[in-house]
């Protein structure tokens, strides 16, 4: 197939771009480079640079190329960032993301899967979290995904577009060519890492006082390269609708941070800064649906190997993507 990947300069999109192409489809990404890294784009794909914001710019993209379907990555993913700066989600993550859409009706493109978050269910009532859970974002952009959702589901009834909905819980990992560069980063395990190659003195745990075992917020980490294949999986079959993409274990803050410790060899010391606005305690998915559905079997579920990865990626590119 050919698939038009936005965001494919991005970390997620370049791995998912990377298994596409290993797998024998063609791929064009386009991506505005405004957080992504050009050398993040395997050679093996064509670039076009464009942002979404820009609607004719978009729509002349998939009207030239007319690819048999879209994998949607691009959009602003910073849950504090969001809550300083809605405004700025809702252009980026809505109306770029209608843009998408309306170039998939003019290049006659039915299928997109959508990579949207976990962040649409805000703070759930019931852990492991299903499909069916109450969508009540706790921040933009939770929103900001959720509309898109929406948009996407009425374009489904009225336009005959067929969207998957990934929702997925934190993406960590690397293959041996792409991994996690972003600036700031936000992100726990590459700024564990960073402490333990010397480039920070320590690692900030935001809040200690949750209603965890530990007191550290609970996540459900997914290797990227897992998260890659449910997307293919996705794009490969006659699928629609949503799937949570997590392993159904969560893993505490302190305990990503010791496995960190014991991976490296390093001491990585950590120090307790307030909560951020918007995190919930405990986010872990149900994603039983996308075992059975989709075929999909995670084979990097353990934290140790995900951790393992990313700190040979972060080895082996100090920088990241610089010179």
């Amino acid at each position: 197939m050919k698939v038009f990947v936005t965001g494919g300069a991005g970390y997620i999109g370049s791995i998912a771009t990377e298994q596409l192409l290993d797998k024998g489809h063609e791929v064009v990404v386009f991506d505005n480079l405004e957080r992504g890294h050009r050398e993040a784009v395997d050679d093996r794909a064509s670039l076009i640079i464009g942002d979404l914001r820009n609607r004719d710019e978009t729509i002349r993209a998939l009207t030239t190329e007319k690819p048999d379907a879209v994998m949607h990555f691009a959009a602003y993913a910073l849950v504090g960032e969001s809550m300083e700066h809605p405004m700025m989600y809702f252009r980026n993550n809505v109306e770029g993301a209608c843009h998408l859409v309306e170039g998939m009706l003019e290049a006659s493109v039915k299928k997109i899967i959508f990579s949207s978050t976990c962040a649409t269910y805000g703070e759930p009532e019931i852990v492991p979290i299903t499909e069916s859970e109450k969508q009540v974002p706790a921040n933009p952009y939770g929103q900001s995904k959720l509309m898109f959702e929406q948009v996407l589901n009425w374009c489904r009834q009225r336009s005959g577009i067929e969207p998957v909905f990934l929702r997925y819980f934190n993406a960590c990992g690397a293959t041996k060519k792409f991994g996690e560069d972003h600036d700031p980063e936000t992100h726990l395990i590459p700024n564990v890492l960073r402490v333990a190659l010397g480039q920070a003195e320590k690692v900030m745990m935001f809040g200690d006082d949750y209603d965890t075992p530990d007191g550290t917020c609970i996540r459900d980490y997914i290797h990227i390269v897992d998260l890659a294949q449910a997307h293919i999986l996705a794009l490969t079959g006659d699928h629609t609708g949503a799937f949570n993409l997590g392993n159904g274990d969560g893993y505490s803050v302190k305990e990503v941070i010791d496995v960190a410790r014991e991976i490296t060899g390093h001491e990585i010391p950590s120090e307790v800064a307030p909560r951020r606005p918007g995190d919930p305690p405990r986010l872990i998915a149900a994603a039983d649906k996308a075992r059975k559905v989709l075929g999909w079997k995670p084979q990097f579920a353990d934290l140790k190997t995900i951790i393992q990865y990313a700190w040979d990626w972060h080895q082996a590119h100090p920088n990241g993507y610089a010179k």
